[in-house]
């Protein structure tokens, strides 16, 4: 039986791929930011899909010493993992992480950056696991990373440009974790998962948020290219790529080699006191 460890198990697109890949038969290790949500979600899951194989992991991803106590207790649990699906993330939010960084990045990268890089062992034990990441098109309006802002709360009002960047980085660090893990049985996707009308957005300011919601997809469409590429034997041996509604895309011109790599050598050191 394949093993999935979900982010954001508890509601929108997470909650939606987590139950898709449960009602496939998967085991699903269903992660949400305390024990309450993880305990819940798990619950409302296995009477959901008739699978009792759901079980609720703790994490909260702006706080990096939860992304380790996390990760050393599935490392300590030994079980194999074969695909992990990065999809909780915060946007249109302000403020900063418990650890120093603007918080959609510091939530929606730095986060799963540790998470990923912790528990890739479990991953390698896989003979063909998948790391699927929930990136957005909106990484398209990032020209780049100003890594100075990257450590401050968030400057704009509406914290979308902001979010632009965290969505940059998901997609620029998918495509350089799938170039360290070549050859190893390891392959990695970013996806758009569409407009999509989620909780994601319950911050933004109520007349903005009504106008970004307007024609919006369900969480239930919005996960449908994740739970694929999690799945589906289309994609298999791709790695790196971006994709939306199940069709491999271009990402943005700013997906450059150079700033991946930049990008990762930052992570690995704004993160290195918790491995």
């Amino acid at each position: 039986m394949s093993t999935v460890l979900v982010t954001g198990a508890n509601a929108g697109i997470g909650r939606a791929a987590a139950l898709a890949l449960a009602d496939m038969g998967w085991t699903v290790l269903a992660a949400c930011r305390n024990e309450e949500k993880a305990a819940r979600t798990a619950e409302e899951l296995r009477a959901a899909s008739g699978n009792g194989e759901v079980t609720p992991v703790v994490v909260e991803l702006g706080d990096l010493a939860s992304v380790k106590e996390c990760a050393d207790r599935l490392l300590s649990d030994g079980r194999p993992l074969d695909v992990l699906l990065n999809n909780a993330g915060v946007g249109g939010q302000r403020g900063q992480t418990r650890d120093g960084f603007e918080l959609a990045f510091g939530v929606n990268h730095v986060g799963p950056f540790l998470l990923t890089t912790s528990v890739l062992p479990l991953l390698e034990k896989s003979p063909a696991a998948r790391v699927v990441t929930v990136a957005s098109d909106e990484h398209k309006r990032a020209s780049g990373i100003d890594w100075e802002a990257v450590r401050r709360p968030t400057r704009s009002f509406t914290g979308l440009p902001e979010y632009a960047v965290s969505k940059l980085a998901n997609v620029l660090f998918s495509a350089e974790l799938g170039r360290r893990c070549d050859g190893s049985g390891v392959t990695t996707y970013s996806v758009h998962p569409g407009a999509v009308a989620t909780d994601i957005y319950r911050r933004v300011p109520a007349p903005l948020r009504a106008v970004i919601k307007l024609a919006m997809r369900s969480p239930e469409k919005g996960a449908d290219t994740s739970v694929w590429c999690s799945t589906s034997g289309d994609v298999a041996g791709r790695t790196g790529r971006y994709y939306q509604d199940r069709k491999e895309t271009e990402p943005s011109k700013a997906v450059t080699p150079e700033l991946a790599a930049e990008l990762w050598q930052r992570s690995e050191e704004w993160t290195a006191a918790f491995r």
